[in-house]
């Protein structure tokens, strides 16, 4: 029976209502809900992911069948893949729109939590609707359901709460109505945007009641623009005011906002240098003039040269996690002031900052007014200037052709950016290439360049650009990825290939995990359990990832060289199926130029004397952090 049709039964008839069970009143309460992009009104859900199972098959799959043809239902191959997709179709839509994702109960639902952190972490939405045990207990213990010695009620789907911005367990179906409304508030919210769990007791999927048909009519959502408090911004203009070296940090929440324009327009008519996250990275063009590239451990020799000397920071839409303040040892004037631009309170301030909760876009055009012709100074702007230009001829070097037998990271990302220029989207996570690509990648378009590095996810790549595709089909979306991500997460690849949903992937095999190797070495370890090489073993693995992927019905090539790269590149541009290129890396090799400290404890005793000489030099960098 469609979905979208009244039920019938005894019950059925009333004024005003309509009968379904709890599983289809989700899906049409999905379909009813709307944004406006470009003027245009549109489903606010781009689609569900789903993998059946006996918690969800019966209930939600007969409820997503009968909306199929107005909410598609993607099916995936791993459900942290799925819910990984669905996550990045958000993040690329500029958290405008988003997905759902159902799961059945135990494995399915447990593979999700891992994603349910990335989204939380980086403030991202996503609706995940996991089966769960029967309400009415009868079966107990039904197939996949836990049981806890002290706790009747524990169920798997437990470990989403605290990963979930909203969770909520529905045992009657009219409980649905309370919960999707606060849902949608959730993932609609500015600033407290996450991820959203319902947990759907089976047997209540398939029960029936009359929902009020005022539940299903259609509701718009558009993006709350809140203004600053008087007080707040008159505190952070005047500091700003009185600032000789003003730096902004331009986080995630720019692009989320749609506050580039601002953003640009602020930082010229103020003279102010804009360094950038790894979320906020794209904010600004990377040929903007003002923009120093990255900040951080993973920064620009620019960036953090400012960084350094700033007396005021304006960070617009940024957590300052650890990886943006140098693990709080980047910032050396002892007469810093920090202004903490941010929709949520919790971040707005963060380490004694002044804080101006407000939308981004929204908070720079006040302050801009307030500030009036107020400019940093010549003085400042120059040493930006130099310090650029510096750095980008540091970067050059790093990113120039060569026909070295393993190239590194950057030789690799020089290649394909040779290449693949115009309306090119830059998706990664984990590992070394994060690094690599906050220093170099020249991002030019808001959004061209997407990192999941909040909580630096391994595996996220290739359905992370699974689900930029979807959200941005027009867009060339390239996915760098290392051997040891590619290893943990790339069953998306088929589903990619089922949903025509081309992107280009470039593998770099350096045969391990090296960047956690480096860090290893760098804290005078030795080297261990990272590069296969290192591993106990047997024997070595030799695997053949393009006869993998073309396995999986990818259109794949093994290159030998940088110049056999660039010419995959150019010949793939015009397929239409997923393409995977694999070209072995050097492990060690990481760019010198730029770059910070990073806090990572070293050991106070070891026998070894590599890492009591690291320990030593942890001590004195620990001298340089701001506590508190």
């Amino acid at each position: 029976m469609n979905q979208q049709a009244p039920i019938a039964s005894d019950n059925a008839g009333k004024a005003g209502t309509v009968r379904l069970t709890m599983a289809q009143a989700v899906a049409r309460f999905l379909t009813r809900q709307m944004t406006v992009i470009d003027g245009e009104t549109v489903p606010i859900f781009g689609g569900v992911f789903a993998i059946f199972g006996h918690g969800n098959v019966a209930g939600m799959g007969e409820a997503l069948h009968g909306i199929k043809d107005t909410l598609p239902t993607y099916r995936a191959q791993n459900e942290q893949g799925m819910a990984n997709a669905a996550i990045a179709f958000a993040k690329a839509s500029f958290r405008r729109r988003f997905m759902a994702c159902t799961t059945s109960i135990g494995p399915g639902a447990l593979n999700m939590v891992t994603s349910a952190a990335l989204a939380h972490v980086n403030r991202l939405p996503v609706l995940l609707l996991p089966g769960d045990v029967f309400a009415n207990r009868r079966p107990d213990p039904v197939l996949q359901q836990i049981e806890d010695f002290g706790d009747g009620s524990m169920t798997v789907n437990d470990c989403f709460r605290p990963v979930s911005r909203y969770f909520d367990r529905i045992t009657r179906p009219e409980q649905i109505i309370p919960a999707l409304r606060r849902a949608m508030q959730v993932l609609t919210d500015p600033a407290d945007c996450g991820p959203v769990t319902l947990a759907l007791c089976q047997d209540v999927q398939a029960e029936a009641y009359d929902y009020p048909e005022s539940f299903f009519a259609e509701k718009i959502w558009l993006p709350r623009k809140a203004r600053p408090d008087t007080q707040e911004r008159l505190a952070a203009s005047t500091a700003i005011a009185a600032a000789k070296k003003p730096i902004i940090i331009a986080g995630g929440g720019v692009l989320y906002s749609e506050a580039s324009a601002a953003l640009a327009a602020f930082a010229e008519k103020h003279g102010i240098p804009v360094v950038e996250t790894q979320a906020g990275k794209s904010s600004l063009p990377d040929s903007h003039p003002l923009n120093m590239g990255s900040v951080g451990v993973t920064g620009t020799s620019a960036a953090n040269t400012l960084a350094e000397e700033a007396d005021l920071v304006l960070a617009v839409g940024t957590r300052l996690q650890d990886f943006t303040t140098g693990s709080w040892a980047l910032f050396k004037n002892d007469g810093l002031k920090i202004v903490g631009l941010n929709v949520q309170s919790f971040d707005a301030a963060k380490h004694e900052s002044l804080p101006l909760v407000c939308d981004a876009a929204t908070g720079l055009a006040e302050l801009s007014a307030d500030l009036g012709a107020y400019h940093a100074g010549s003085a400042w702007g120059d040493k930006a200037a130099t310090l650029k230009t510096e750095w980008q001829a540091a970067a050059g070097t790093a990113l120039a052709a060569t026909n070295v037998t393993l190239p590194s990271d950057a030789q690799v990302i020089g290649a394909v950016m040779r290449v693949r220029k115009g309306d090119t989207t830059l998706v990664c996570a984990a590992g070394g290439l994060p690094g690599e690509l906050h220093k170099l990648w020249r991002a030019e378009k808001p959004g061209s360049y997407h990192m999941e590095y909040g909580f630096s996810t391994m595996g996220y790549e290739i359905a992370g650009g699974l689900g930029v595709k979807l959200a941005k089909p027009d867009s060339d979306v390239i996915v760098m990825v290392g051997d040891g991500s590619y290893m943990m997460l790339n069953a998306e690849i088929a589903s990619s290939i089922m949903l025509g949903a081309k992107i280009t992937i470039v593998l770099l095999d350096n045969a391990g995990y090296g960047c956690i190797n480096r860090l290893q070495m760098a804290t005078g370890g030795a080297n261990f359990n990272n590069l296969l090489r290192d591993t106990h073993h047997v024997e070595l693995p030799t695997i053949d990832f393009a006869a993998h992927a073309a396995a999986m019905g990818a259109v794949t090539r093994k290159v030998a060289s940088l110049a056999e790269l660039e010419t995959a590149l150019v010949e793939t541009a015009g397929e239409i199926r997923t393409t995977v290129i694999v070209i072995d890396t050097d492990p060690l090799i990481t760019t010198d130029a730029g770059g910070h400290w990073w806090d990572v404890a070293v050991p106070e005793v070891s026998e070894r004397d590599a890492v009591g000489e690291a320990r030593r030099a942890y001590e004195r960098a620990l001298a340089a952090q701001r506590v508190g």
